[in-house]
């Protein structure tokens, strides 16, 4: 799941993106709602979660301009405006879902996943190739049946090739798939992933090759 995170505090940001991070959610992190705009509308998200005292304006302003760009990805307000009439004003505001703060981080999540199911980004389906299968509802990769231990980034890497068998994914697409806005990427780290993807795929017997193509990115096909 990758979320893009309205939030002005930086503390409350910094301990949601641990958390989420540990359960293997992307969260880009913005703290204007200027900047969210343009993340929302240059970036892909499951969900967005939207804070509503900002230093330029009032979150629940957000909704309209983005279904107006006819952006229609699932929004929770997380905020400390909690009291009854301002859950109903954020509801009826365009909201998908309302928590205030305090809340308990495995509310966060069951909410996300819950917004995720509805989110124009999830297929309803798994991802298979050649004896390779992608379930990205739960997250799992599966050669003949047999589950792969991958790491966080791994997984989504195999996913955005699934996604586009047979087809290039250049090196800045699979970037966008892995890493946050924030992350420092170091210049090996995509082939460093791919590499230890290839090791595993071939332990499993996956009748799947990733192929590097050079200079522009990689190439996921059944084994010749």
């Amino acid at each position: 799941m990758r979320i893009l995170l309205l939030e002005d505090e930086p503390e409350m940001a910094a301990a949601l993106i641990t958390a989420l991070g540990r359960r293997d959610i992307i969260v880009d992190h913005v703290s204007t709602l200027a900047d969210a705009e343009l993340m929302a509308r240059i970036g892909t998200y499951d969900v967005l979660v939207l804070d509503r005292r900002l230093p330029d304006g009032e979150g629940l302003d957000l909704i309209p301009v983005l279904r107006f760009q006819k952006n229609t990805t699932p929004v929770l307000i997380l905020t400390a405006l909690a009291g009854v009439d301002h859950r109903v004003e954020g509801l009826d505001g365009g909201a998908d879902d309302y928590l205030g703060k305090p809340f308990a981080i495995e509310e966060l999540l069951a909410r996300l996943r819950a917004l995720q199911r509805r989110s124009p980004t999830v297929s309803a389906e798994r991802f298979s190739l050649g004896n390779l299968t992608v379930d990205p509802r739960s997250n799992e990769v599966a050669v003949a049946g047999g589950f792969i231990d991958l790491a966080r980034r791994e997984y989504l890497v195999v996913e955005a090739l699934i996604r586009r068998a047979n087809r290039i994914v250049t090196r800045s697409m699979l970037v966008d798939a892995v890493y946050t806005i924030d992350d420092q990427i170091e210049s090996n780290a995509l082939d460093a992933h791919v590499s230890r993807i290839r090791r595993k795929l071939g332990i499993a017997g996956a009748s799947v090759e990733i192929r590097a193509v050079r200079n522009i990115g990689y190439l996921l096909r059944v084994s010749s």
